[in-house]
């Protein structure tokens, strides 16, 4: 699998240099830019609602073409901003402009089309989430026809996800964390360890490298895709390793999208109980958003089901979205440690090079955790129920969208340069030991949702 044309090979980027030679701090500066600017605009009573246009959920088509005709020059806007911010990003690291720009005029084509294939009613009954849909069109094309490499240029998967987990930051207010309680928090640490440690003892067992093993753990313990792309740089994994990773993730992820909800239903879970199983067990927000959207849609129409659809969705949130998404971040810090001082071979009598986990150390994480906290000093004096009426349309709402649409350029994406066979030459052995975590997660979220902390997610919100 590739992630796009690879600018010439150079000397990696080092000192002050950095800050606008590597992709990680480009993501950064591209996301904080976004966050300050709804951030001022808020303040003024204004929103960046405006340039954060996405297709409205339509039954007909005549009512795409309305929202076309109304709104085409707010597309175009937000075409040429992408353009704009991704070329001057991408010309600074060494990529031809001559080669993005086509491929990725073409990317935000398919980007709109799948958008609006996700707003129709039929694929919201479906739970076929925007970036689920960019993801399997991608891998069907993918698989099938393919497409001339020279469109790989606008196919920049991973810098597209980091500018989506930049924004991610904004969504993930430090007070919303705290008011997801402990238990939450607790839970959802306990799932990303105990995950963690089972795929990568199994994977070591299984004879892979222990930058491959921990790769998979993490795609395992924490949010799949983006935990791949993190922790494969803080460990200096190879990149086959992230494309096996990211591969086994969505195939593992589109299929808890409809085994846990009919677990679930057959079991007659609580919404709350089954939202917090989802969100320890599933592998990507947006599989898992689907997922517990179906489930919830079982409150008052299965018998049986207590509770209400928010429910579902409001605990898949806290324990997948605020929980386990947050260790992202913690792992890679972790892991770079670790892969510096105990798994590179040092010279004789000398000690770690602290620079090297810097080097190593992703630093769109940075900004995931400044955007968290940007936000957090804005929204700190709102209540839980002024932030859901104020906040959510006005601040945090827009910079959601903007990150949706990333991450269907980073599905679509994924999709279009990943192929299966290269889940085939890399053997059962990843399968396999990202499995026994599957198994794992399943199990120990069930204990932990349905057991331990169950009359807390069952009431949870009342």
């Amino acid at each position: 699998m590739v992630t796009g044309t690879e600018p010439t090979p150079a000397p990696p980027p080092s000192g002050w240099s950095e800050l606008w030679r590597k992709e990680d701090w480009w993501a950064i500066w591209i996301g904080l830019t976004i966050i300050l600017a709804a951030c001022f605009l808020f303040w003024g009573g204004s929103s960046l609602r405006w340039l954060a246009v996405v297709p409205p959920r339509w039954s007909h088509i005549s009512q795409v073409a309305d929202d076309l005709a109304r709104n085409w020059v707010r597309y175009l806007t937000l075409y040429l901003f992408w353009l704009g911010a991704f070329s001057l990003a991408l010309s600074a690291v060494g990529q031809k402009m001559r080669a993005f720009v086509p491929a990725f005029t073409l990317l935000y084509i398919a980007a709109y089309v799948i958008f609006v294939i996700g707003q129709w009613e039929g694929a919201v009954r479906y739970n076929m989430e925007a970036p689920l849909v960019a993801l399997l069109l991608g891998l069907v094309l993918a698989n099938t026809i393919g497409l001339p490499r020279q469109l790989d240029a606008g196919f920049r998967g991973e810098f597209y996800v980091k500018t989506g987990i930049v924004l991610l930051g904004a969504t993930l207010p430090l007070s919303l964390i705290v008011r997801a309680g402990p238990v939450a928090i607790l839970q959802a640490s306990v799932v990303s360890i105990l995950t963690f440690g089972v795929i990568y003892w199994t994977a070591k067992r299984l004879g892979l490298d222990r930058r491959f093993a921990a790769t998979l753990g993490v795609g395992g313990a924490a949010c799949g895709v983006s935990a791949a792309i993190a922790i494969a740089g803080a460990v200096g994994g190879k990149k086959e390793d992230t494309a096996v990773t990211i591969t086994i993730v969505v195939l593992w992820a589109l299929v808890m999208i409809f085994v846990l909800p009919l677990v679930g239903r057959a079991l007659e879970l609580p919404t709350g109980v089954a939202g917090a199983w989802i969100g320890t067990s599933e592998f990507a927000d947006a599989a898992g958003i689907a997922a517990a959207q179906a489930y919830g849609g079982y409150a008052g129409k299965v018998p049986g089901i207590t509770g209400t659809a928010d429910q579902a969705l409001q605990a898949f949130t806290l324990m997948k979205v605020v929980g386990r998404d947050l260790w992202i971040g913690i792992w890679a810090v972790g892991l770079a440690i670790v892969a510096t001082t105990r798994w590179e071979t040092q010279p004789a009598g000398s000690a770690p090079d602290a620079r090297e986990v810097w080097r190593r150390f992703p630093k769109f994480v940075i900004g995931l955790f400044v955007a968290s906290a940007i936000i957090t000093a804005i929204t700190a004096s709102y209540s839980l129920e002024d932030y859901d009426r104020v906040v959510a349309p006005g601040l945090t709402g827009p910079i959601k969208d903007l990150r949706t649409w990333t991450f269907i350029f980073c599905f679509f994406s994924i999709g279009l340069t990943t192929r299966f066979r290269d889940l085939a030459a890399a053997g059962p052995r990843p399968l396999g030991a990202f499995t026994t975590g599957v198994a794992a997660n399943v199990t120990i979220g069930f204990v932990l949702s349905v057991y331990v902390f169950g009359n807390y997610w069952a009431t949870l919100g009342q």
